[in-house]
């Protein structure tokens, strides 16, 4: 279980029939392994579960995709955590528990606030990769159908805005199953009116949750245990570095943290985002120095440097060498 991961379930498979694609096709399409699925749960990079998700888009040939799956979804087909919601007593309380166990099923982040009454949903991800439109689609209207079906009764949201909104035969489909237009909004954000914010869940199991609750809860501390600050710091900085990103406030953003919360964090585990920069850095130089297909200059791009000069300096400071003679005793 990682919390940079996307984890799918065996139920999956059912999900992509419901839609009309088999798991064989969307995973040769993805370009991934198509005895993906043997292992109980699956855990795929946001780039693997995206090029899926672009796969089965192309495949069902679905111009609105996230609407088709939102329409075929029931309970059995959920994640253990989309299911505990259900036993919640109303649509605030089940946004509040998926946004609390969000990270179990993947890097995307659920931001629940009061909005008057009401109540708006935000959905928020790391910095890149940027998920495809129509699965910012989708994440809106999940809370939509969990609504309709702990409520038995179809709620429409107040308002539904998307950076990309759908175009003509998706934006129609959208359209008809939300009761709402999609409209352009700086995020991807979806709310919903007092009353049905408090409309009660016919679904609602206080006993079942008894079951849920605790078994969540430890699922998410096992996994802030085994994450230490200074290890998600590395994992975002393997991907940032090569787009020329090494600022403490990208790596933060990809974090879904603030700049403050990441130095706090990273100085209660004796360390500073400076020294795990260069860390990370001296550790990727020597691993493409090892690569004689890579130029000094490419490594110094590869590792965020504007000029090959300050690479330079720096693995001089690192290892008392220029990157040539580190080569060298490299090959």
């Amino acid at each position: 279980m990682s919390a940079g991961r996307f984890m799918l379930s065996p139920a999956t498979v059912a999900v992509l029939a419901d839609v009309g694609v088999s798991t064989g096709s969307m995973l040769r399409t993805a370009g991934l392994p198509e005895d993906l699925f043997l292992d109980r749960q699956v855990a795929l990079t946001a780039e693997q579960f995206y090029r899926c998700w672009l796969a089965v888009e192309e495949i069902s040939g679905d111009p609105a995709l996230g609407v088709s799956l939102a329409e075929q979804a029931h309970a059995e087909t959920f994640q253990p955590i989309v299911f505990a919601a259900l036993c919640s007593p109303d649509l605030r309380r089940a946004a509040e528990r998926l946004a609390a166990y969000k990270r179990l099923l993947g890097p995307l982040q659920l931001i629940v606030e009061t909005e008057g009454d009401g109540l708006r949903v935000t959905v928020r991800w790391p910095s890149a990769p940027v998920p495809p439109p129509g699965f910012l689609g989708y994440e809106l209207l999940v809370p939509v159908a969990l609504a309709r079906l702990g409520t038995r009764s179809r709620v429409s949201p107040l308002r539904v805005t998307l950076p990309d909104p759908p175009q003509g035969a998706a934006a129609t489909a959208y359209r008809n199953y939300l009761g709402t237009p999609v409209v352009a909004g700086p995020e991807p954000t979806v709310a919903f009116t007092a009353l049905d914010a408090r409309r009660p869940f016919l679904t609602a199991d206080t006993e079942m949750w008894q079951v849920f609750g605790p078994e969540l809860r430890r699922r998410l501390a096992d996994l802030e245990q085994r994450e230490s600050t200074a290890g998600r710091v590395r994992a975002a900085l393997l991907e940032l570095l090569p787009a020329g990103q090494c600022g403490a406030a990208a790596v933060a953003r990809r974090l879904a943290i603030s700049v403050r919360t990441l130095q706090r964090r990273l100085a209660a585990e004796q360390t500073t985002f400076q020294e795990v920069l260069e860390r990370t850095r001296h550790a990727l130089a020597r691993h493409y120095l090892a690569r004689s297909g890579i130029t000094v200059t490419e490594i110094a791009l590869l590792l965020g440097y504007d000029e090959p000069s300050s690479f330079y300096r720096a693995f001089h400071q690192w290892s008392g060498t220029t990157p040539q003679q580190a080569r060298g005793l490299l090959a």
